[in-house]
């Protein structure tokens, strides 16, 4: 996920309330948030979605102030008429503070967000933003710039924001050079050993927990079966299904044991491209039962580890769909992921401003397509115009009957859910004090060394 150049309300709900949604309701039928290089050009009725918490609990605290715009999230009283609190708020929610949720939004600048950016949360109340690298500055800077935006967010009284990054290791590391360098996820999957790469997972989140961010887009999942393959080469922790799902499923444990929502990435299968999708569309000829042989094992087994976050990639497979790229196909989203693979949390494309949607489709229609298909999160990179675009996109779609609000319900009830395991605050973060967390991390760059003799 490269560029060219997360209502106040307290989603503080206990876990029993969570699982209770869950059991009330009826089941539900992931390189702009890849990574990469710097520089690059069937609507369902509304169900409640998986709500097992991770790991360990997070320990983000979540805010205390009321919503100025959405109803109490205080666990229902005993004999009330509703036990689902997340329901509740929904309901409570305007259509335009709903579909904002569902954009995750890129803007410009390292200082204090400008009046874009403002615009973007006061007014379309955007569910969530992305900061590139350039973006981020010195270590003070970029948490400053992260604690204005949570700050601009709270006074909005909207829901608790994600803010989220790449940060993978390797060529796709967008923290200051005061952060010692992770190595990339090929070097990791060479030890083959779990337990390192659990532990690259927990460095991973604590580097971003220390700079405010509370999502990252990672890990890789991707299978380096191609040679040629531009984009994901060394970003793979290896070149077979085994040793991607092992070592890949290690690391989103430790990203999740740290309290950081983690994005795999990118289904259904980005490995085997030789088209940067960045620049332009992949075009991958495989059927389905090819990709479940081989690109579907690490997401199918992420998944069976109820995965916080699925972000689907910009490529064609016209043996599967031939109309419609991953990231806007009904057949891959709808019928594949959520259906055969039984996904039931959070789908989010990759950003739709890269090459191979930007060149071949027009960006308001892949939109509102994209959520038909059952995506739950657009990722727009380049700042208010483009996410105007798309917001308004997603709004006429409703109001026009091309979606229903019952679709968009289903997408911010999962969104809400996830932000709400995860205790998401707009609270401040302290400036870090990075000694401990360097010498942890070349501590286990000795390790990695020692394995790999």
């Amino acid at each position: 996920m490269s560029r060219n150049k997360v209502i106040r309300t307290p989603l503080s709900f206990p876990l029993q309330s969570l699982r209770a949604v869950a059991i009330s309701a009826a089941a539900i039928a992931l390189l702009a948030g890849c990574g990469g290089p710097s520089g690059s050009a069937a609507e369902t009725a509304p169900a409640s979605p998986s709500v097992s918490a991770p790991a360990a609990t997070p320990s983000a605290s979540p805010s205390a102030s009321p919503s100025a715009s959405a109803s109490s999230t205080a666990k229902p009283t005993e004999g009330s008429a509703s036990s689902d609190p997340i329901k509740d708020q929904i309901a409570k929610m305007s259509l335009e503070e709903k579909i904002g949720q569902m954009i995750l939004a890129g803007f410009e600048g390292t200082a204090a967000p400008d009046a874009s950016t403002l615009r973007m949360i006061r007014e379309d109340r955007i569910g969530g933003v992305i900061l590139y690298k350039d973006n981020i500055a010195d270590a003070s800077k970029t948490v400053k710039l992260i604690n204005a935006i949570k700050g601009a967010n709270a006074k909005a009284g909207n829901v608790p924001i994600f803010v989220s990054v790449d940060q993978e290791g390797g060529k796709v590391s967008r923290l200051p050079s005061s952060y010692k360098k992770i190595p990339e996820a090929a070097v990791v999957g060479k030890t083959g050993d779990e337990k390192l790469a659990t532990r690259m997972g927990e460095l991973l989140a604590r580097e971003v927990r220390s700079a405010g961010f509370n999502v990252d887009f990672a890990p890789v999942l991707d299978i380096n079966s191609n040679p040629d393959n531009p984009v994901i080469g060394t970003r793979s922790f290896g070149t077979t299904a085994d040793i991607a799902t092992r070592m890949g499923l290690a690391a989103m444990r430790g990203l999740r044991e740290e309290g950081v929502v983690s994005v795999v990435k990118h289904f259904p299968g980005h490995g085997d491209t030789a088209v940067d999708s960045h620049l332009d569309l992949p075009v991958l000829n495989k059927t389905a039962e090819q990709l479940a042989k081989l690109e579907w094992v690490p997401f199918q087994a992420a998944i069976g580890e109820q995965a916080d976050a699925v972000m689907v990639a910009h490529i064609l497979f016209p043996k599967i769909d031939p109309d419609a790229p991953a990231s806007f196909s009904k057949v891959i989203i709808g019928d594949q992921l959520r259906g055969k693979l039984g996904y039931k949390g959070v789908v989010i494309t990759d950003d739709m401003t890269m090459g191979a949607i930007a060149k071949h489709y027009d960006l308001a229609d892949a939109a509102v397509k994209s959520v038909s298909a059952g995506s739950d999160i657009l990722l727009v990179a380049h700042g208010y115009e483009v996410e105007r675009k798309v917001y308004k996109a997603l709004l006429n779609a409703v109001k026009g009957g091309k979606l229903t609000e019952a679709r968009i319900d289903e997408s911010v009830t999962r969104i809400l859910t996830l932000k709400s395991r995860y205790k998401l605050s707009d609270a401040a973060t302290a400036m870090p004090e990075l000694q401990k967390l360097n010498a942890d991390i070349g501590s286990w760059l000795d390790d990695v060394a020692n394995a790999n003799r």
